[in-house]
């Protein structure tokens, strides 16, 4: 299939580009992150290895250890939004070696940074919600995400059930979609980039290791049921947090879906538009949240600097938005998580019965 092919860039996004430089220069920040993140980093990482340690050498009991393993779903998440995403866009920090460390927490934690590289970094972020191309909109059959897809008796209920196959989203990462992405050399209709030895042994090796540390190691500590329990729990909650925030981003009411031309596959936006169009915001005003998802509730500026770390994204709003105002362009935004969330919800009521 040939990939969809955007419009010439026009004056919207050189301008934006040129008004986010001036403040970089004027303010002389780099792009990184700063010390608050590496600390946020540190936090992060020391809590999952204190949990970690806990659960599986120290065995608390039932109640308290099904606790830990919610709250350890919630770090897993919170390390993907904060060290994780930011390191694999190179924007962790200005040292190279730093930003390969921060995206390969990822390895450690089950999944494949060479996946995700291809499967978000290439793939979402150049071609944002065009059904058959961009990979995070196919959760199919289980569910409709575009209006193009084609629709189920049972996605009627898709606004009721979704939960349930969000919370599968960290358990098939980790033990199906990556191999499914291994073995067909393919993110969706996209062709993956060869893969050298060392991304060989880098995908199988962290494979191992994350069955010995998370499977094997556990249920030798503390039984199979047990790890069962929690392992199931943990992934659960790890699973549900990481896509909700992500499905916030680009499957609302506001979002929209283009088609690529059928013959030409041009669309009729050049990129930086298109990008606004895809995406937006929500509880941006929220300190709390905005620390917790890692700035991804800033889902414009991220798709539109990706490069930038999410550190600065409450300073390049505004000047993303006063540019949007000039041209005459859409900056969407939900002020609060809840509408947010609302808005997914109606939007999947609509996929599912429209």
């Amino acid at each position: 299939m040939l990939l969809p092919k955007f419009a010439p860039p026009r004056s919207f996004h050189a301008e934006l580009k040129r008004r986010t430089a001036e403040y970089f220069q004027t303010t002389g920040k780099a792009q990184t992150g700063n010390a608050s993140l590496l600390g946020k980093a540190a936090l992060l990482l020391g809590a999952l290895v204190a949990l970690y340690v806990h659960l599986v050498f120290f065995t608390p009991a039932a109640g308290w250890a099904l606790a830990e393993c919610v709250l350890m779903g919630g770090v897993l998440a919170l390390i993907g939004f904060n060290v994780m995403h930011d390191g694999a866009h190179g924007s962790f920090s200005r040292h190279g070696w730093l930003n390969k460390v921060a995206a390969f927490t990822l390895n450690v934690l089950g999944g494949s940074s060479y996946m995700w590289d291809a499967k978000h970094n290439t793939v979402h972020h150049m071609y944002t919600n065009i059904d058959g191309v961009d990979d995070d909109l196919d959760i199919r059959p289980w569910m409709r995400m575009t209006p193009d897809q084609p629709r189920h008796r049972a996605h009627r209920f898709q606004h009721l059930y979704f939960g349930f196959f969000y919370c599968l989203l960290y358990i098939s990462w980790i033990f199906f979609t990556d191999y499914q992405k291994y073995f067909s050399r393919k993110i969706g209709s996209v062709d993956l980039k060869p893969m050298s030895t060392n991304d060989h042994l880098i995908f199988w090796g962290f494979k191992l290791l994350n069955l010995g540390l998370y499977v094997a190691l556990p249920i030798y500590m503390v039984g199979w049921g047990p790890w069962l329990a929690g392992f199931l729990l943990t992934s659960a909650v790890a699973g549900f947090t990481l896509s909700i925030v992500f499905q916030l981003a680009h499957t609302v009411e506001q979002a929209a879906f283009p088609v690529p031309h059928e013959t030409t596959r041009k669309m009729e936006d050049d990129w930086a538009i298109h990008q606004l169009r895809t995406t937006a915001n929500f509880a941006t005003d929220s300190r709390v949240i905005s620390w917790l998802v890692g700035g991804l509730n800033f889902q414009v500026e991220h798709h539109l600097f990706p490069k930038i770390s999410h550190v600065h994204y409450p300073k390049l709003s505004k000047i993303i938005r006063q540019t949007c105002e000039e041209f005459g362009l859409p900056y969407q935004e939900y002020p609060k998580m809840r509408y947010a969330v609302a808005s997914h919800v109606a939007f999947l009521r609509q996929m599912g019965r429209a």
